[in-house]
């Protein structure tokens, strides 16, 4: 006797099913974007409108805006490309100590150990910015596809 019928019903079955998990992964992965991206937006405002209120901008408050300027391109880049590059996430982490250094050092107390630790963090996160451009320079990775699966950035040939 034949299953032929069992085998498509089964395939079937299966190609619904994952329609329908696709769909409900990538809604989840939008409204999660569009939500990081929103609140991001509204933290850089209400940073900006805290600075109008105090009529001055301190180099914290400047550094501050850069780190919601480097989370909004991550979110954006993410969005078109699928991709997370971990350069953004090192050019924060070198920002953040770095404004808690300024912060520390004119706002506090005199420079101390702490000084020497919090500069070697930033040079350890330089250098390892470093060694990802290296490395993506030296060993390439594959093309960046979109969620459709189609290719994007700069190599993209017509069709």
């Amino acid at each position: 006797m034949s299953m032929k019928w069992a085998d498509s019903s089964r395939k079937r079955m299966h190609d619904k099913a994952n329609s329908i998990g696709n769909l409900l992964v990538e809604g989840f992965h939008y409204l999660g974007l569009f939500a990081i991206g929103a609140v991001t937006a509204w933290a850089s405002v209400m940073a900006f409108m805290g600075m109008l209120e105090k009529g001055q901008a301190s180099i914290d408050d400047i550094l501050l805006l850069f780190i919601y300027l480097e989370l909004g391109a991550m979110v954006g880049i993410y969005f078109k490309t699928n991709h997370l590059p971990i350069r953004f996430l090192l050019y924060i982490a070198i920002t953040a100590l770095t404004r808690y250094l300024i912060g520390d050092v004119s706002h506090h107390k005199a420079p101390d150990i702490g000084l020497l630790y919090m500069c070697g963090g930033i040079f350890v996160l330089s250098l390892s910015v470093l060694a990802v451009r290296f490395a993506s320079y030296k060993f390439p990775s594959s093309k960046a596809i979109d969620a459709t699966g189609d290719v994007v950035g700069e190599n993209v040939l017509e069709k």
